[in-house]
């Protein structure tokens, strides 16, 4: 397993993180994983002696049950780890057991606290904007968390990305605890986030950690153009993340080829691109069984060629937008430069 510096912080995380979203199986969660204990317990300790020492949860995750049981999966281990969970989703019938508010956040970070069995999160992330919250009020709490030493680092997930550098904005004005990563969705079938949220956390120096990097399951071999070839594979009974299928399976023919090169499964080799690119500081996998979480461990060894990376690249790359195009071609100063106009021409 190799390390990676968590932005400024000063510590390191594993290039994968064992995402908990498939623990419990609570409500609607029971079609992404429905796992007990027991299970919960091999995959994590299997994680552990791969080197892993990142993992990720949420309170709304089958309404907490994921807290506890990575809680007690980690046991006396959670020392030696770095837990991160979240805070925003509904987690109760009354009106305000839901948001970003004062009252909200600290709630649950003390119930979160209990079921995690822990006196203190890592990482506590903001599960997506809310509109209905004051982005003061909110980084105000989380700063109080983090000088009460409940909290050691605070950072958000699926904001847009002018609403995270409005965030770093009102922090550094104010004095407050900064996000030190974005938990967003990134895969080589969904590189939306090149647009703006890459650009920014580059600049800003940020940690970049994508979720959902096989698409939802696309990615992982299990569905062709004529169907899925496994009738338990997550995508027949909840299709999510959305994805431009056409497109997708356009980069799985690409990948199945490199694959195949090296011997590895279609997911290995979504996993090993999203670790080849700069800005991803750690990338959170799932599993339901344990041979797809030793799979997805054998992504850290896979090193893809540069003539691999740039089929990859051309197959998956996204088509250039306003005001993109515009940068490009203003992007050459030197003079005499006879710019090539074409390339910014549909066909």
């Amino acid at each position: 397993m190799k390390y990676r510096r968590l932005a400024n912080t000063g510590i390191y995380v594993s290039e994968l993180c064992l995402g908990a979203m498939t623990f419990g199986g609570h409500g609607p969660f029971k079609a992404i994983g429905a796992l007990g204990q027991a299970e919960a317990d091999a995959l994590v300790h299997r994680a552990l002696d791969a080197g892993v020492n990142f993992f990720d949860t949420a309170n709304v995750y089958s309404l907490g049950q994921s807290e506890e049981m990575l809680g007690a999966a980690l046991g006396p281990r959670r020392k030696d780890v770095i837990v991160a969970t979240k805070v925003r989703g509904r987690m109760g019938d009354g009106p305000n057991e839901i948001g970003l508010s004062r009252v909200h956040i600290m709630q649950q970070c003390e119930a979160s606290l209990k079921r995690l069995g822990t006196d203190y999160i890592d990482l506590y992330q903001i599960h997506g904007p809310d509109p209905q919250t004051d982005i003061r009020e909110t980084l105000e709490a989380l700063t109080d968390l983090v000088r009460a030493g409940k909290v050691r680092y605070i950072g958000c997930s699926n904001l847009p990305a002018w609403q995270l550098m409005k965030a770093l904005g009102v922090s550094r004005q104010h004095g407050l605890a900064e996000f030190v990563s974005t938990q967003s969705y990134y895969a080589i079938a969904g590189r939306e986030l090149e647009r703006e949220m890459v650009p920014l956390v580059n600049d800003q120096g940020l940690a970049l950690l994508p979720w959902s990097p096989l698409a939802g399951g696309l990615l992982t071999g299990k569905f062709t153009r004529e169907g899925e070839t496994d009738p338990d594979a997550r995508r027949v009974s909840f299709d999510f993340p959305p994805v431009d299928k056409a497109r997708g399976f356009d980069i799985i023919d690409v990948m199945r080829e490199v694959s195949g090169v090296h011997g590895v499964s279609v997911a290995r080799v979504a996993l090993a691109w999203l670790l080849h690119q700069p800005a991803v500081t750690s990338v959170i996998i799932g599993a339901k069984r344990l041979d797809q979480l030793d799979d997805n461990l054998g992504s850290v060894g896979l090193t893809l060629a540069p003539d691999e990376l740039e089929r990859l690249d051309a197959v998956s790359v996204l088509p250039v937008e306003y005001p993109g195009w515009m940068e490009m071609m203003q992007a050459d100063r030197e003079p005499g430069t006879t710019r090539d106009w074409s390339r910014f021409t549909r066909k």
